[in-house]
């Protein structure tokens, strides 16, 4: 061959990079200095011929994709195939055989047109960093966009993993960073892509020196000022996969920008509808799943804002939040079956040392309990309670030890909240094993045996209303009275015939105090009226009675 357009004519066909790859005696063919110096030459300036008009082509590469894009530009143009021909040149003739023209050719090459082909042949130079690296950093400031776009490859970061990161951080910090508000979104997109190829093989301590910098710019990106139907989908994913990356890598540090970042998250989540924004909801539900995990466990407040978060995720994307149960739920149900950190006092002057407890007397003993505590418990309830029935059977996994969970703390008296949501529970997961499959015999029977029992002996009215409410909706899950055998009808016949006399003792009380003094009770009655007392709710109680025995009465009785 001569000349060094017959050079390009056959570098340009793709077999040439398979030739390269597979013939053994390559280094013999191309023994001739010359040969390697035309065509590691040809290789050089073929990366940086663009086939284009330089106004309509740069248009439209700017207005382009890059993540939906199938455009020839990035795959199998002329400059790629020259790219992938110089790395296997570089790979059978060795590094020390491209260095010599690529130095001398590429300082020639620093300019609009040919900074993308300077760029993309830094890989073979591993021993000439320094060099490489202070020809590349004035790039990322070059009028050209395609030149700025080509500085911010990671392709160095991937070879070189951690070598280029410890001699050259401050030097790539200092340019990529404020590539994050470049002008042109392909460029600061590409930009945030390349930060997580450097920060993957950057040291704890060092990503945290730029942290702040760091995600500020991309809450930027994903949330910028001004007209937001002008805001490239493409740059927003790349902006919360960058987020997720740089939390991951930050470890708990990272947790002071939770409340900044979730929240745009959500709004994501809301919003993003449509077929085309499927891939930024997914991205959008692990930068959350990521964000998550280097929080620190211990940090109460945090876990409250973290569970709060997941139930809205889930609200808001419904059946796709499955694929985060395994994230979510180990935690919580583990919040959820915690033991109540409970004090014993035995005398009234502990109580003053106890902050941050609630004082509770029952059977004869003052306990204290640890707030804080018991509301993370019953949020994490409460929680179940959204996840449960958003999800209906794909919450099938999880069933059984929720519903163990739930069971045993319907009787938990030291938050009222807990048991509450418990009741309100029980009847969804009966109906998420009916509709998956997964409901079995000793399931519901554990449930209404326990469920009984706790109306049989529960002195709150108000609870005691609750438990009929939803032992009602309950029954009316697994289909009607028919559904249990009749020691369960016996069970709350028998439970309903312990309320009713209950019942009945508080009115002839309340009949006596009338008649011994009809001012005081009219006082009483004022009272009740106010904050719904024991009348009102005996009454609730009547009234949810029928609908929790429409087993047949009559027969059992």
């Amino acid at each position: 061959m001569n000349g060094l357009q017959e050079w390009g004519d056959f570098i340009v066909d793709s077999q040439f990079s398979v030739t390269l790859q597979g013939e053994h005696d390559l280094t013999e063919v191309l023994s001739a200095n010359d040969a390697q110096h035309r065509l590691s030459v040809t290789c050089l300036e073929g990366t940086g011929e663009f086939d284009e008009d330089e106004t309509a082509g740069l248009d439209a590469w700017l207005r382009e994709d890059p993540s939906t894009s199938s455009s020839s530009l990035e795959t199998d143009s002329p400059p790629a195939l020259y790219e992938q021909s110089l790395d296997c040149l570089a790979c059978a003739m060795g590094g020390k055989s491209i260095l010599p023209p690529a130095f001398q050719y590429i300082p020639s090459m620093m300019c609009a047109r040919g900074a993308h082909a300077s760029i993309t042949t830094y890989q073979v130079m591993q021993k000439e960093l320094q060099t490489v690296v202070d020809m590349m950093t004035p790039m990322f400031n070059d009028s050209h966009p395609r030149a700025r776009y080509a500085a911010c490859r990671g392709q160095l970061c991937m070879d070189l993993e951690e070598i280029i990161q410890r001699r050259f951080q401050r030097n790539l910090f200092a340019v990529l960073i404020p590539a994050l508000e470049d002008p042109e979104p392909r460029v600061h997109a590409h930009a945030a892509s390349a930060l997580i190829t450097f920060c993957e093989g950057v040291e704890r301590d060092t990503l945290l020196l730029y942290l702040n910098p760091i995600v500020e710019r991309l809450l930027t990106l994903l949330n910028p000022p001004g007209d937001h139907t002008q805001v490239r989908r493409y740059v927003q994913e790349q902006a919360i996969m960058t987020l997720a990356i740089v939390a991951d890598a930050s470890e708990v540090t990272f947790a002071k920008h939770y409340p900044m970042i979730m929240p745009l998250l959500l709004s994501v989540l809301r919003n993003a509808d449509g077929p085309d924004y499927w891939k930024l909801r997914v991205k959008a539900m692990e930068c959350a799943g990521l964000i998550e995990s280097p929080v620190d466990p211990n940090d109460t407040q945090l876990g409250h804002h973290l569970m709060a978060t997941w139930s809205k995720i889930c609200q808001a994307v419904g059946s796709e939040f499955e694929a985060y149960l395994p994230v979510v739920m180990p935690s919580l149900l583990a919040t959820a079956s915690a033991k109540a950190d409970l004090s014993v006092y035995e005398d009234d002057g502990a109580l003053e040392e106890r902050e941050g407890r609630e004082t509770i007397v029952m059977d004869g003993h003052t306990y204290g309990v640890r707030t804080s505590a018991m509301d993370e418990k019953c949020q994490a309830f409460e929680t179940l309670v959204i996840y449960c029935p958003t999800l209906d059977a794909r919450f099938a996994p999880y069933l059984s030890q929720t519903l163990e969970v739930t069971l045993l703390y319907l009787r938990f008296y030291f938050h009222e909240g807990v048991h509450e949501a418990c009741a309100m529970l029980i009847p969804m997961l009966l109906a998420c094993g009916k509709q998956s499959g997964a409901l079995t015999n000793q399931m519901v029977s554990a449930t209404f045996l326990q469920l009984i029992d706790c109306i049989s002996t529960e002195h709150d009215s108000t609870f005691l209303a609750l438990l009929y409410k939803y032992f009602s909706e309950a029954l009316g899950v697994i289909g009607g009275p028919e559904a249990l055998s009749a020691q369960f009808h016996v069970g709350i016949i028998e439970a309903a015939k312990r309320q009713l006399h209950v019942l009945a003792d508080k009115c002839k009380a309340r009949a006596a105090r009338v008649t011994s003094n009809a001012v005081d009770f009219n006082r009483e009655q004022g009272r009740d009226g106010a904050r719904g007392g024991d009348g009102s709710l005996e009454n609730t109680i009547v009234i949810t009675l029928p609908n929790a025995l429409h087993i047949r009465i009559k027969h059992t009785w």
